[in-house]
């Protein structure tokens, strides 16, 4: 009876099991591809935030005529407000992370930003001097990166800069919107993003100059 039990128990097919295997492949590849496009959104965001940044110090200048940060005339300008002025040499100067502790040029701009409305945020000394976070987790920074990146025949009057990135998505910026070199043109980051593995974070800095 055993015998005749064991031989009625009937197992998968070979079509069943080929079935299950191509419904596995197909959710694997949704998995897959979902990732890909989160990351490559990601990618954009970054991209983004560049040029909104880039905008909103634009938008200041045109209505103040002088660059956040570098700004002369701030003080006093807004009720409440307690800001410092610039030097008024036409550059955003010093590249900074800002922890909002800093009095330097580039971590009054994000101050100037926000108590002109331009970005949201707070306008006090603490809070409204710290740096915005980029999509990968790490801060950005305004300013001339001319320590941070070797730049020192730096023309322009600022970079955005963008923290701890990896070295996939340094490179990806440097080949979507430059010459694809870590050390030379409008995008450059503090250490070669070519050598390492995708995930490392060597370019610990990596600058787009407007």
């Amino acid at each position: 009876m055993i015998s005749n039990m064991l031989r009625n128990r009937k197992g998968f097919t070979l079509v069943e099991l080929a079935i299950v295997l191509v419904i596995i492949g197909i959710i694997l590849g949704a998995v897959l591809k979902g990732a890909e496009m989160i990351k490559t959104a990601k990618f954009k965001r970054l991209y983004g935030q560049y040029r909104e940044i880039s905008a909103a110090v634009y938008t200041y200048y045109d209505k103040y005529g002088k660059f956040p940060g570098d700004d002369p005339n701030a003080v006093g300008r807004w009720s409440g407000v307690s800001i410092l002025a610039g030097n008024n040499n036409g550059y955003i100067d010093g590249t900074q992370f800002c922890n909002g502790s800093e009095a330097t040029e580039s971590c009054v701009a994000w101050q100037a930003l926000r108590a002109a409305g331009i970005i949201t945020g707070s306008t006090d000394a603490g809070l409204g001097r710290q740096s915005p976070s980029n999509p990968f987790g790490g801060r950005i920074a305004l300013g001339r990166p001319d320590v941070l990146t070797g730049m020192t025949t730096w023309q322009k009057p600022y970079a955005v800069c963008f923290e701890n990135l990896t070295n996939e998505t340094a490179r990806w910026l440097d080949q979507n919107y430059d010459d694809g070199v870590y050390n030379t043109g409008s995008v450059r980051g503090s250490a070669n993003y070519y050598s390492g593995t995708e995930e490392q974070i060597l370019a610990q800095y990596t600058c787009l100059e407007f």
